[in-house]
C-alpha cells in the first residue's frame, strides 16, 4: 500500500465532525457541581461577603460610629498630612543621598552609606522615640537656638523622623534605578556634546524616575501603615483617635473601624499610583 492511498483511507474514516471548532465552553475548566469554574468563584466570594455582612453589622456599635466617626474623619487628616508632608520632603532629601552614594569621593559615599544603613537598620519606633525623647533632653540648648517650639511638638517631631527615614529607603530606590540604565545613553549625550548635568537632569533622572514609581509607590504604602506609631508620642492621627476611642469605650470595634479606615486609604492610594504610573508610561507601551 502505497502512502497516498494509506493516507486517503485515514480520510475515509476520520470522524464527521473532526475540523470543527469546540462548542462554546467546551474544554473551560469546571468547579465543584460541575459549574464554570470562574461563576462559581464568583457565586463563593459572594457569599463570604454576604456571610461577613450578616455576621458584622448586627454586632456593631452605632453608638461608638455616631460618637468618634467625625474624630475618625480629623485622624485619616492627619494621618495623610504625616505621610505628605515627610514622604514629600524625604523626596528631595534622597536624589543628592542617592548620588552621593555613587559619588567616587570615599568621605561623601561613606557619609551616605552611613546614613543609609543606620535608618534602613534600626526600627521606625526607636528612630522617633530617639528624637522624640533626645532632644528633650537637650531643651536648654534648642531654646536658646530658637528652635524648641519645633521639637516639642510631637506632630513636627514625627515627620522629622519620617522624612528621615523615608528619603534613606528612597535614596536607594533612586540608586538602583539609575545605575539600571543603560550607559550608552550618557555616551549617547556626550557624543552630542552635552555636559554631565544637562546629561543627567535631561536623559538620565526622567527615566530613573519612570524605572522608580512602582518601588516610590509600594514606599508611599508603607509609610501610611507605618504612620500609626506617630500616637505612641501623643500624635491625634488615625490610630491616636482610635486609641483615644478605645480608652473610653472599651470597645474593639474601635480599631475594626481604624484597620477599614487604613484599609481603604491604601486601597486609594494604590489606584491613584497606578493610573499615574499608566500615564507616565503609555509611551512605553506604545513602543511594545
Amino acid at each position: 500500500m502505497t502512502d497516498t492511498t494509506a493516507q486517503a483511507e485515514l480520510t475515509q474514516q476520520a470522524p464527521a465532525h473532526a475540523g470543527r471548532k469546540p462548542p462554546a465552553g467546551a474544554g473551560a475548566p469546571t468547579g465543584p457541581f460541575g459549574m464554570d469554574k470562574k461563576l462559581f468563584d464568583r457565586l463563593l466570594i459572594a457569599a463570604i461577603i454576604v456571610g461577613l455582612a450578616a455576621w458584622i453589622i448586627p454586632g456593631i456599635n452605632w453608638r461608638l460610629v455616631d460618637r468618634y466617626w467625625l474624630r475618625y474623619v480629623d485622624g485619616i487628616i492627619i494621618t495623610f498630612q504625616l505621610v505628605l508632608i515627610s514622604v514629600g520632603m524625604g523626596a528631595l532629601l534622597s536624589l543628592p543621598l542617592a548620588l552621593a552614594k555613587l559619588s567616587k569621593r570615599r568621605w561623601l559615599n561613606a557619609l551616605a552609606r552611613s546614613y543609609i544603613t543606620f535608618f534602613r537598620g534600626t526600627p521606625l519606633l526607636a528612630q522617633l522615640f530617639l528624637l522624640y525623647y533626645g532632644v528633650g533632653q537637650f531643651n536648654t540648648f534648642f531654646e536658646a537656638i530658637g528652635l524648641w517650639w519645633f521639637f516639642r511638638e510631637p506632630f513636627w517631631v514625627a515627620i522629622l523622623t519620617f522624612t528621615l527615614n523615608t528619603a534613606a529607603y528612597q535614596a536607594e530606590i533612586m540608586r538602583g534605578a539609575i545605575q539600571s540604565l543603560p550607559k550608552g545613553q550618557v555616551e549617547a549625550g556626550q557624543a552630542l556634546g552635552m555636559s554631565r548635568w544637562p546629561i543627567f537632569f535631561k536623559v538620565t533622572l526622567p527615566q530613573a524616575y519612570v524605572v522608580a514609581l512602582r518601588p516610590l509607590g509600594n514606599e508611599l504604602i508603607l509609610m501610611i501603615k507605618g504612620s500609626a506609631i506617630a500616637s505612641i508620642v501623643t500624635v491625634l492621627d488615625l490610630m491616636g483617635i482610635t486609641s483615644l476611642a478605645y480608652a473610653r469605650s472599651f470597645n474593639f470595634q474601635a480599631f475594626f473601624w481604624a484597620a477599614a479606615l487604613y484599609l481603604i486609604a491604601v486601597e486609594v492610594v494604590r489606584r491613584l499610583w497606578d493610573v499615574l504610573e499608566r500615564r507616565l508610561t503609555r509611551h512605553l507601551a506604545m513602543a511594545h
